[in-house]
């Protein structure tokens, strides 16, 4: 598909993650049959595929279509999910992390939903800068985008909030994200008392809501052997227009 050479007549990723899954890689195999003697004896070649110029959208989000369509092919009930990233913000000069799951996608940006009085709420609310990545074990594969993050519409985050289970709506509403309580029991007498009630009258709570990061520019990563690494960037130039750069692993 994007990042395998189809003039040498291989297949796409997935077929390549199938050959080395079915005992094809032989002794040049990625992971180590011994437990290693320490973090530095961690060692992993990246052999499933490769990113090249000519085959990648001139659109970096038909592009992460494309990959995010692999991802899924690939994904494992139960045990990853391909629409998970990692958000970093940065509050009082404190730079965070934590995973966030992407729930809208469109020539603007990417869309997740969380508690605006929240950690990362109120870091996107004082440094609006934030990034994601995306990775894609099974597929040696990341994207990291760098962006601005602005708040989605009333309306959007409505719609999304009654399109979630009860349960995950009644969650939304009883926890004061990121505060200090004094144990479970807590969220769960407050869920019990709303599990009580109509869903129907289960509102959006104002604090609560859907942010959209617009970026600035977007990598596709791609794990190579020896760690010469494909690398490719979309970024805007003085136009507005993506233009794509080749970085150096």
């Amino acid at each position: 598909m994007v990042d395998v050479d189809r003039r040498a007549g291989r297949g796409s990723p997935i077929d390549a993650l199938a050959e080395r899954r079915g005992g094809k890689e032989g002794k040049t195999g990625s992971v180590s049959e011994t437990p290693p003697r320490s973090f530095a004896d961690l060692r992993q070649d990246y052999l499933v595929g490769a990113l090249r110029e000519g085959d990648v959208d001139a659109d970096p989000f038909a592009q992460f279509r494309r990959w995010f369509d692999d991802a899924s092919g690939v994904h494992v009930p139960g045990t990853d999910e391909p629409h998970a990233m990692t958000l970093a913000t940065v509050l009082d000069g404190q730079p965070m992390t934590r995973t966030v799951l992407l729930k809208g996608l469109d020539d603007r940006g990417f869309v997740w939903f969380t508690n605006y009085a929240s950690q990362k709420g109120r870091a996107l609310a004082a440094e609006p800068r934030a990034a994601l990545t995306f990775y894609w074990g099974r597929l040696e594969r990341q994207v990291n985008i760098v962006g601005r993050a602005e708040r989605v519409s009333a309306q959007e985050s409505d719609e999304y909030f009654r399109s979630r289970p009860v349960g995950s709506r009644i969650g939304a509403i009883v926890s004061a994200q990121s505060t200090v309580i004094d144990g479970r029991e807590v969220l769960e007498a407050a869920a019990a008392r709303l599990a009580a009630i109509d869903p129907n009258e289960l509102s959006r709570p104002e604090t609560w809501g859907g942010f959209r990061l617009l970026p600035a520019s977007i990598e596709f990563w791609q794990g190579r052997p020896s760690r010469l690494h494909d690398r490719l960037r979309y970024r805007r130039d003085a136009d507005d227009a993506w233009i794509i750069e080749r970085l150096s692993p």
